[in-house]
């Protein structure tokens, strides 16, 4: 499905990974993020044409469909990447930085697929895939917050899905678990967590999932195997395990 690809978050990770290997299927691009210097390097290397348009989504998520509309470009595939964690006990975390948080991993996603989806519909054609995780699939103590926007990011993908049948637009939750990104340091997690799976791996399952029209799922074989053992658990003994394995040092 060739035409013009908008990824959030393009500026590194997976929302970089996103803009390399759409490129690399005919996409054009319009890459998003806060840092506009770095969008403009990745949009240099790309083999497609890329434009950029630096946006901050926790503050300026509804401005953006019209910037986008300033450029004369029809979005197809709408990529809703942008997102952060933060990392302690709930009520010693910043509450700016988790109203932020919500902004960008659950408010910006709604705007955003509200804004895009209708002309999708129109033309017949088009998608959004939304950035979940494995973290979604459960509470988990210290990412309290970050957890539950993933789980509402899920919830949202999964209905949407059902009401866009037989559209010919589709929407897909992709889950990762842990990704070689630098989200353990914005989130100020400072625990060593094995990355049990690569940007470009979780990209390239996804884009062939959203191609055969899929709902949702977990990328890697790792994660799914952990996410399918882990969900037989009962949830006061998941909560048990989780805290003891989440608590911040002391």
């Amino acid at each position: 499905m060739p035409g013009t690809a908008l990824v959030t978050g393009a500026s590194s990770g997976i929302g970089e990974e996103f803009a390399r290997q759409l490129a690399q299927r005919g996409h054009d691009l319009v890459l998003v993020a806060r840092r506009a210097e770095r969008l403009e390097v990745l949009a240099a290397e790309l083999p497609s044409e890329a434009r950029v348009v630096p946006c901050d989504l926790a503050s300026e998520a509804d401005a953006l469909p019209e910037r986008v509309a300033e450029l004369g470009v029809e979005v197809e595939l709408l990529v809703n990447n942008a997102g952060f964690g933060t990392f302690g006990r709930f009520w010693e975390i910043d509450a700016g930085r988790d109203a932020e948080m919500v902004r960008v991993n659950c408010e910006a996603l709604v705007s955003l697929s509200r804004a895009f989806l209708p002309a999708m519909v129109a033309r017949g054609r088009g998608g959004v895939i939304n950035v979940a995780s494995v973290s979604g699939f459960q509470p988990l103590p210290y990412t309290t917050v970050y957890a539950a926007s993933k789980a509402f990011a899920r919830s949202f993908t999964d209905a949407l899905h059902a009401e866009l049948t037989g559209t010919g637009v589709t929407a897909l939750a992709v889950n990762p678990g842990p990704v070689r990104t630098d989200w353990h340091d914005v989130a100020g997690d400072e625990r060593s967590v094995p990355a049990w799976i690569e940007a470009g791996t979780v990209v390239r399952e996804t884009l062939d999932s959203f191609e055969r029209g899929r709902r949702s799922f977990v990328p890697g074989r790792v994660p799914r195997l952990v996410y399918n053992v882990s969900r037989l658990s009962p949830r006061a003994l998941q909560l048990r395990v989780i805290e003891r394995i989440y608590r911040p040092r002391a």
